[in-house]
Parts: structure tokens; C-alpha cells; sequence
């Protein structure tokens, strides 16, 4: 067992002095670096990101093996890959949104490799792996060109697409807690390698995006951007689900895993950031109220992700879309999600009340309420709070898991006709781990002095 665990800790040794040898099969040849690059303080500081945290990830899936370590080896595969794009931008001028497609080709191919491993899976480690390959948008960062190109600044990236990597990294830390430290060991060194890791290396070298070649004179132009035999892209199922135009179009395309000229819409004057109030390459509010999200629709119904009458999202009968996003929402707003299953929703922004109705198998993470997030006759769904809500009724629900922050352990949680509820809140002891407790579904009535008294059953069975 010892001589096995060694062997696992030296493969992945082996694989982090690659990473950092430049020596990956899939990556151009050495030649492309020279040594003023090679000697970039940037490259550098990569160089220990990744034999710092992501080689902690790495030991950890050593001692775990199995699909863990198959899927750590091609997160160690796309942070070289991410290496080598790094470098090529000092050599390449700034790419149209075109050519960006090619030039980001390496990087999304590894990460449809990842999304394949995941879709789907009925493994034991199931969440590892949908943590892993979410985790991998993360890198999309790199094909930052400007405030125009319709995605955020490299560090809003980093951690809103890191949103849904800790949506199943906690289920982990929940799931393995008392049960396999290595395990837990993972899901951490997982979440840390993007923040606070990935995060502070791209603050401190690129806060407003990769450095690309200057321009040069029409008769002496640098050497465009590579383009790689395959241009089939995936960038991570966090990617929103809803139409975008300039890089975003780029970043949807990536999520669809189609070719990447196959369906880009052409974009109008309308479309472009410089004519938008929002800045963020996202159609507005008005724009989405008639739009659907991509076909995952049950027999019941299709599926529609829309906002109607500028008040209410109504997001239905998806089943197995885990990548459903609600980005441009506020206050005034409410979000209804009805008949869906297997799915996972993000709402980016604080709502006035989420209601989740008649889902199985359905998490939804967002930021905050207004008033209240009702949970009614539904299975086996997870809620998350980043921010607060003042109150969650859950009515006629068989298994709900409620995760709390920080800011939401004042909200008042009401029951009714439901069973297996747990509330999981921050370990004040400890940083990132959690607490489960189990809601009380039975309860004593004892008539006494004229009244009846009820109090809730204890897990002694008192």
C-alpha cells in the first residue's frame, strides 16, 4: 500500500516537472520560447503556480487515484496549455474575435476533454469531477482583449466562473468530512488553486488582460495568430446559456463544443458594447424576454429561460442543463423555477424572491433575496445563499440541502410536510469547511394545562 501510494506521488511529480520542462505533446515545440520569455517574471510566477497550488491538488489525487487523478491530469494539462498561450500572446499581435476562436483552440479542447469525463458520470466521484471540469473556465481569461469584448475583467472571470466548481467542491467538503481527509484535502486545494491563486497571479501580472505584441507597420506585420488543425472549442459548463455577441459570442460557442464558425450571429450596431449601458456583452433586459435557453426540455413543456414583463424570470422544464445563468437581474425582480430536473441555476445578481417549484435534483446558487426563497414539492434539491435572505419556506419536500453564508445565518427557516432538510453553515473553527444540521421533521404534542405544547424530536429519539 505505502510502495502504491509513493508510485501515485511520484507520477504526479513527474507530471508537474513536465508541466514546468514545457515537455506536454500537445503543446508547441520549445522553440517558440526564447529565453528573454522563458525568463519573464510572468512565466516565472506561473511556473510556481503551478508547482505550488495546483501540485497540492495534484498530491492530493495521487492518494485518491481513479477518476480524480485522470481528471486532475488534464487540469495539469490545461494550466500548460495556458502556459504556452501566455507566451504566444508576447509573440502574437491581439487577434480579431475570429482568430481568437483558433488561438484558443488548444486551451478549449482540453477542457472538452474534462466536460466529456463529467457529463453524465454515474462515478462515486461524480462531484470531483463536475467540480474539476468547471473549474476550467476559470482559464478562459486569456482571451481577454478589452472592455468591447463582452466578458469581464480577467479577475470578474476568475471568480464568477469559479462559482460553480464550489457548488460541487462543497457538496465534497460536506460529503467526506468525517469520512476521508484526502478527499477533503482535494476540494480545497481545488478551490484555492483559482482563489485566492490563479486570482492574485493574474492581479499582479495581468489585472487588465494578457500583454500582446504591438502592432507593426503594414509591410512588417507580426506573425498573426496560430491557427491549430482542430477548431472544435468547450469552455465549461458554467457558461451562460443565453445569446451574446463579441467575445462572449466566442465563449458561447465554446460551451456548445460545435465548430466554431457553425452558428456566431452576426453582430448589429445594437449589439455592440460601445452603443450598450451595461458594458457586460450581455443583450439587455429587454432583448431577453422572448429568447429561450437551448433545448433540454422535458415532454412536459419547452424549456424557456426568459424574463417576462421586464418583473419575473421564469426558467421551466430544463432537465440535465447545468449550466443556466441569470446574469443582468436586480432587485425588482422575482426568478420562478418550475419543472426541472438534474439541472444547476446561477443567479448572478440579488433578486426581490426565487421560488423553486415541482424540481428534482435541481441546485440553485444566487447571491441574494429581497423577501424569500420558497422551496415547494420538490426532491433532492440543493440551495445555496452567498449573500442573505431573510426567509426560506420549504413546503411538501422530500430532501433539501440549504447551504448558508456568512451573511444568511439570521434568515428564518420555515417547514412544512417535508423531510431529510439540512442547513449547512460555516465551521467557525475552521476556514472552508461546514456544519451539518439536520432540520427536526417529527414532533411531540403533549396536552398540559390546558394547551398543547409541541416540541421537536431529538436524534436520540427522546
Amino acid at each position: 500500500m505505502e510502495e502504491a501510494l509513493i508510485g501515485r506521488l511520484e507520477a504526479a511529480v513527474s507530471r508537474l516537472e513536465a508541466l514546468n520542462a514545457g515537455a506536454h505533446p500537445s503543446v508547441a515545440p520549445r522553440g517558440l520560447v526564447d529565453t528573454a520569455t522563458a525568463q519573464d517574471p510572468a512565466i516565472l510566477a506561473f511556473d510556481d503556480l503551478v508547482t505550488g497550488a495546483l501540485g497540492r491538488v495534484s498530491a492530493a489525487a495521487g492518494k485518491i487515484g481513479a477518476e480524480v487523478a485522470e481528471v486532475t491530469e488534464l487540469v495539469e494539462k490545461a494550466f500548460l496549455v495556458a502556459k504556452d498561450l501566455l507566451v504566444k500572446t508576447k509573440l502574437t499581435q491581439k487577434p480579431t474575435m475570429e482568430s481568437m476562436l483558433s488561438f484558443m483552440g488548444p486551451l478549449n479542447e482540453t477542457i472538452l476533454e474534462a466536460n466529456a469525463l463529467a457529463e453524465g458520470t454515474r462515478s462515486n466521484h461524480a462531484n470531483h469531477l463536475k467540480a474539476a471540469a468547471g473549474s476550467l473556465a476559470a482559464l478562459a481569461w486569456i482571451g481577454y482583449t478589452g472592455k468591447g469584448c463582452g466578458m469581464p475583467l480577467p479577475i470578474a472571470h476568475i471568480e464568477e466562473s469559479c462559482q460553480m466548481a464550489e457548488f460541487y467542491s462543497n457538496k465534497m467538503l460536506v460529503e467526506y468530512k468525517n469520512k476521508d481527509l484526502d478527499h477533503v484535502e482535494w476540494a480545497k486545494a481545488l478551490k484555492e488553486l483559482y482563489v485566492p491563486n490563479l486570482r492574485d497571479y493574474v492581479k499582479n501580472f495581468y489585472p487588465l488582460g494578457p500583454v500582446w505584441q504591438p502592432p507593426r507597420s503594414a509591410t512588417n506585420k507580426a506573425p498573426s495568430a496560430p491557427s491549430p488543425p482542430s477548431a472544435s472549442l468547450s469552455i465549461s459548463s458554467a457558461s451562460s446559456s443565453q445569446p451574446k455577441s463579441g467575445m462572449s459570442a466566442v465563449f458561447a460557442e465554446i460551451s456548445s463544443g460545435k465548430s466554431t464558425t457553425q452558428g456566431l450571429r452576426k453582430v448589429t450596431d445594437g449589439m455592440k458594447s460601445k452603443n450598450r449601458t451595461d458594458r457586460s456583452g450581455v443583450v439587455t433586459a429587454e432583448g431577453k424576454e422572448t429568447r429561450s435557453a437551448p433545448s433540454f426540455s422535458s415532454t412536459k413543456g419547452p424549456a424557456k429561460l426568459e424574463l417576462q414583463m421586464g418583473r419575473k424570470w421564469v426558467v421551466e422544464h430544463h432537465i440535465g442543463n447545468r449550466s443556466l445563468i441569470i446574469e443582468d437581474c436586480d432587485t425588482k425582480q422575482s426568478v420562478y423555477v418550475y419543472g426541472c430536473k438534474d439541472c444547476v441555476l446561477q443567479v448572478k445578481g440579488k433578486v426581490n424572491n426565487i421560488t423553486i417549484d415541482k424540481c428534482t435534483k435541481v441546485g440553485v446558487l444566487f447571491k441574494g433575496v429581497v423577501a424569500a426563497c420558497e422551496i415547494v414539492n420538490c426532491n433532492s434539491v440543493e440551495v445555496q445563499c452567498e449573500g442573505s435572505v431573510p426567509t426560506i419556506s420549504i413546503d411538501n419536500t422530500s430532501g433539501c440541502q440549504l447551504y448558508l453564508s456568512k451573511e444568511s445565518l439570521e434568515t428564518s427557516v420555515t417547514t412544512a410536510k417535508s423531510s431529510e432538510i439540512n442547513a449547512l453553515v460555516p465551521d467557525a473553527n475552521s476556514d472552508g469547511d461546514w456544519v451539518e444540521h439536520s432540520l427536526p421533521q417529527q414532533f411531540i404534542h403533549a396536552f398540559r394545562d390546558g394547551q398543547f405544547t409541541t416540541s421537536p424530536v431529538s436524534h436520540s429519539g427522546a
